[in-house]
């Protein structure tokens, strides 16, 4: 976890550079329109990689999905502690238990 508690720093101290010397800040720039594609792109690369790819490439798909994951986080102000709360929160319940309670919420 300490490592991606270093990458959200990270993301987050580049949000505010140059979008012409950070990826982070030029993807902010673009809005969360474009952060939330770019995600939904990473989301579609690691699927295939699950199904069809490398161990290696899905590692790789996965680290660009978890990174792109954290820049939204960051864009929207949700902290990657947040996160983790909730799926603490989540532990020891089952999958179906979970669903229900939230549609019973809804």
């Amino acid at each position: 976890m300490e490592t991606l508690h270093r990458l959200e720093e990270t993301i987050a101290a580049r949000r505010a550079a140059s979008p012409d010397e950070s990826y982070v800040a030029k993807l902010n720039a673009k809005g969360l329109p474009k952060i939330a594609q770019k995600l939904g792109e990473e989301a579609t690369e690691t699927v295939i990689a699950g199904v069809a790819g490398s161990n290696e490439e899905l590692v790789g798909e996965s680290a660009d999905l978890i990174f792109h994951l954290l820049v939204l986080l960051s864009a929207r102000g949700v902290s990657l502690d947040h996160v983790l709360a909730e799926l603490e929160r989540r532990e020891g319940l089952s999958g179906i238990e979970e669903k229900a309670s939230r549609s019973a919420k809804e």
